[in-house]
């Protein structure tokens, strides 16, 4: 594939060659944590009319049923179920979170290796294997363009996370190295998604077109479609056209040993992941204050240029609120929450809502790391409180426990309507790489009853 070595290259082997074996144990538990996040997501939109269009566009155009999606009763082609479960585990922006990119790693990743385990009659441990490396290449690819990438307004999860998605395809498919280094180059062909488009259902169509791309990608070198040898790297390739030019070390050093994916972390409320501090910091002053909250004159949230970008913004329907500093900000001091139903229309169009909104004001501090915010009131008798918060709860230095994560689960598979075999779900999941096929997994995540009407 060329003389000298390559990122692309590296990476091809790395994915070829791994062996399930050698990783340590916690790497395959956070492996397992992921994809418990990752379905019970998913699972938790199963009647939402975003995914119910998504099932029905897919089904039109779908090849030979073999893979689920998950809480319906329809099959689909790989490709297609692929692409609706990668939409239903991102829809509400709860899943899970690479801080340092940003990336949600398991929306584009699990949702391949799933479908082409169901295609092949994967055990669980192989399609665990092919997520981690899918995970794991999303992120470093990821590492490697960060913050530039993003800033210039990639959506970073559905453009680095089609190379995920074609390795945990080629790992599956069981692609040679050279093959599995050539798929990556084609998925570089195929990577897309803006930042603009976030409170909007387009984000999520992207994140479904980065699993289905990397299945596809991975289906043409596995029948001889090559790509250039430095098509991640190269000075006319993915990362100078998307970004500014590739850290290529961050892409290779510590291949192996050093894990990215082991840095995941999971959201305890459904929204962007820098709203987190925001929402922490509020409940936090809305304890302290007590009835006072009922008095507020003013909030001001500070964050750093990401924090504003990203949520700065007017509320006119659900999507807006899940970005949004000002609606975070509204629900935490007046409901002393943040659950997924504080992100609907309803709580959209509630006036003591929308009058708290109108009393925030957002200001950007460059002092301040990403992810934190500090959050200063100020209430009609003139008096100031302020909270700051650099970790919220879920970040790497907080993490969500497995009790919470799987109370998290349940929370969803109840909001889903999903909740007919939740037990034999969730004891399945966690023993993931112990069984010898995934089949029966899939079938507890289908749904036979639950779309009859559609």
């Amino acid at each position: 594939m060329g003389e000298a070595a390559s990122a692309t290259e590296a990476l091809g082997r790395f994915v070829a060659q791994s062996r399930l074996e050698a990783l340590p144990e916690a790497l395959r538990h956070e492996g397992r944590r992921s994809i418990l996040n990752h379905i019970g997501c998913a699972l938790g939109v199963a009647r939402d009319p975003a995914v119910i269009t998504a099932l029905e566009i897919m089904r039109e155009a779908s090849g030979t049923p073999r893979a689920t999606v998950l809480g319906q009763r329809d099959r689909l082609g790989v490709m297609e179920a692929a692409f609706v479960n990668a939409i239903a585990s991102n829809l509400l922006d709860y899943d899970d979170t690479h801080l340092r990119t940003v990336i949600h790693p398991s929306a584009p990743v699990a949702p391949v290796a799933f479908a082409l385990g169901e295609e092949i009659g994967a055990s669980g441990a192989e399609v665990l294997h092919a997520f981690l490396l899918g995970g794991e290449i999303a992120c470093r690819i990821g590492n490697a363009v960060s913050p530039g990438h993003y800033a210039r307004g990639w959506h970073i999860t559905a453009s680095c996370g089609v190379f995920g998605a074609a390795a945990a395809a080629a790992r599956l498919m069981r692609l040679s190295v050279e093959q599995t280094a050539h798929a990556l180059g084609i998925a570089a062909s195929q990577s897309g998604s803006i930042v603009e488009n976030l409170a909007t259902a387009a984000k999520n169509i992207g994140v479904g077109n980065a699993a289905r791309n990397g299945i596809l990608a991975a289906r043409f070198a596995a029948r001889g479609y090559r790509a250039a040898p430095l098509a991640i790297e190269g000075p006319l390739g993915w990362a100078r056209a998307m970004g500014d030019e590739a850290v290529l070390a961050e892409i290779t050093e510590g291949l192996g040993q050093r894990w990215e994916i082991a840095r995941n972390t999971y959201k305890p409320y459904a929204a962007g992941i820098v709203f987190h501090a925001v929402i922490d910091a509020c409940l936090d002053l809305r304890e302290r204050l007590g009835h006072a909250v009922l008095h507020i004159k003013s909030v001001t949230v500070a964050g750093d240029a990401l924090l504003l970008a990203r949520g700065d913004r007017v509320v006119r329907n659900e999507r807006d609120t899940r970005v949004s500093i000002h609606h975070c900000a509204a629900i935490a001091l007046l409901l002393g929450r943040a659950d997924v139903a504080d992100f609907e229309m309803p709580a959209v169009q509630d006036p003591a809502l929308a009058a708290l909104r109108a009393k925030v004001v957002a200001e950007c501090d460059a002092s301040l790391p990403r992810g934190a915010a500090r959050v200063t009131i100020t209430l009609a008798d003139g008096s100031t409180h302020q909270h700051y918060v650099e970790h919220p709860r879920g970040s790497a230095e907080r993490p969500l426990s497995d009790a919470e994560l799987t109370a998290k689960y349940r929370a969803n598979a109840s909001l889903g309507d999903t909740t007919a075999d939740v037990d034999a779900q969730i004891t399945a999941l966690w023993a993931l790489d112990r069984s010898a096929s995934i089949a029966p997994l899939m079938a507890l995540l289908s749904s036979p009853a639950r779309n009859a009407e559609a």
